[in-house]
């Protein structure tokens, strides 16, 4: 199971993996283009233009693209995120050239009718509002915003309500003359797929694409800063971001590994010390996400008002206390979670050729996963404590509150607590 990876004259990239014993596949092209690269007068374009891929094509109907799918029992979706949106398919192996094709369709010869715009700008405004109406998913946009303020990093992938009633479909196609050209697309496939077969595919279908010189998105800051929001909920929210690496800084892995440990399961610091014993949440975790060159690492909690206070001070008071006490089995055991998610989740087709086309992407190949290990392996302790002091103390924060947080402690305290 060896990704081969090859590229069209034209810029085009291919990477493909065999599994063995897999009668299916997952096929997709992933387009080096999301939130981040939207000016401020596009914002949300990219995520509606993923919407519109599927609403009719020179040749097929809305309603005859997803048959094309579902008559062979297949599964066809697409995302947007802030640095790539993906149009992607799940069939049986032997259908893998009808979802290229048709993957193929939707990209090149997307009529972006008037019609199905005006209906997908409804869609689009009931998933704003369904947003909105989910504080423990709204509140991760504001702590974005907070993070990278004024920054296309910083703005919401669905973009604001008033932007989404204004696109025309001269904003959709203008987005695409920008970004989508074939330097800026990975096909990839996993599962049952011949890498010579979808070679020979995408030359037929992508070859002919002229090169474009897409403008690179800005460099991004983080900044920090505080959100609150006060609302009558049941539950308050609260969000916390620290600036971690980002996908090539050489502390990348010592960042995932640390967000483990500190709150990424049942054992972690976190969870232990504030829901089991103290009881003051149902919900806590830590994460660390990174972008091509900024990243962060987010705490996030749901407890009830009149308790935020304590939550978010032990909060802080466990990561500092991580900086002088990470023990060599705290750190075996994150370690270990790190890689059993990773190799786990690559079990299936469609982890693993998303897999590859964000190294694809990033590195311009796909490391071999037993060196992606040793690097997770080669996280000592030493390093956790280093990063936790950083994290603990140095790193820029922002804060993101939701709900009964009228009393919760701002964004200077929380800071003084940190120096203290």
């Amino acid at each position: 199971m060896t990704p081969e990876l090859h590229t069209l004259s034209n810029g085009f990239r291919i990477v493909t993996e065999r599994m063995p014993g897999l009668q299916s596949a997952t096929i997709g092209i992933w387009v080096d283009a999301g939130g981040r690269d939207e000016r401020i007068e596009q914002n949300g374009v990219a995520h509606f233009l993923e919407h519109m891929a599927f609403k009719g094509t020179a040749t097929r109907s809305p309603v005859q693209i997803a048959e094309a799918i579902e008559d062979v029992g297949g599964y066809m979706n697409a995302y947007t995120s802030r640095e790539v949106t993906a149009y992607y398919a799940r069939v049986l192996g032997a259908d893998v050239p009808l979802a290229l094709e048709v993957i193929a369709d939707i990209l090149r010869n997307s009529t972006l009718d008037e019609k199905e715009l005006e209906v997908e700008r409804g869609v689009i405004l009931s998933e704003i509002g369904q947003a909105l109406d989910t504080p423990d998913d709204i509140i991760f946009d504001w702590l974005q915003e907070k993070a990278y303020p004024e920054q296309p990093l910083g703005r919401t992938i669905l973009g604001p309500e008033e932007r989404i009633r204004s696109f025309q479909r001269a904003d959709l196609a203008t987005f695409v003359k920008e970004h989508y050209g074939p330097g800026q697309m990975i096909l990839s496939a996993a599962g049952d797929v011949d890498h010579a077969t979808i070679v020979a595919m995408a030359e037929r279908l992508f070859g002919d694409m002229t090169p474009i010189d897409a403008a690179p998105a800005g460099h991004a800051s983080f900044v920090g800063g505080e959100s609150r929001t006060v609302k009558d909920l049941e539950q308050a929210h609260v969000a916390i971001g620290f600036e971690s690496p980002d996908y090539r800084h050489a502390d990348a892995y010592v960042a995932q590994v640390y967000a483990s440990a500190l709150g990424g399961g049942m054992a972690s610091r976190l969870f232990q010390e504030i829901r089991e014993k103290r009881g003051l949440c149902y919900t806590i975790f830590a994460q660390a996400g990174a972008y091509t060159d900024t990243g962060m690492t987010t705490v996030y909690a749901g407890t009830a008002g009149d308790q935020m206070a304590d939550l978010a001070r032990i909060t802080i008071e466990e990561m500092k206390r991580a900086a002088e006490d990470f023990s060599d089995e705290e750190t075996a055991r994150a370690k270990a979670q790190m890689k059993a998610g990773l190799l786990m989740g690559l079990e299936g087709p469609s982890s693993r050729a998303e897999r590859m086309a964000r190294m694809v992407q990033i590195w311009g190949h796909v490391p071999a996963l037993d060196r992606v290990v040793e690097k997770i392996e080669a996280v000592t302790r030493t390093d956790l404590r280093r990063y936790a002091e950083q994290m603990a103390v140095r790193a820029p924060m922002a804060l993101a509150y939701y709900g009964p947080v009228k009393d919760a402690p701002d964004h200077a305290t929380l800071s003084q607590k940190r120096a203290a």
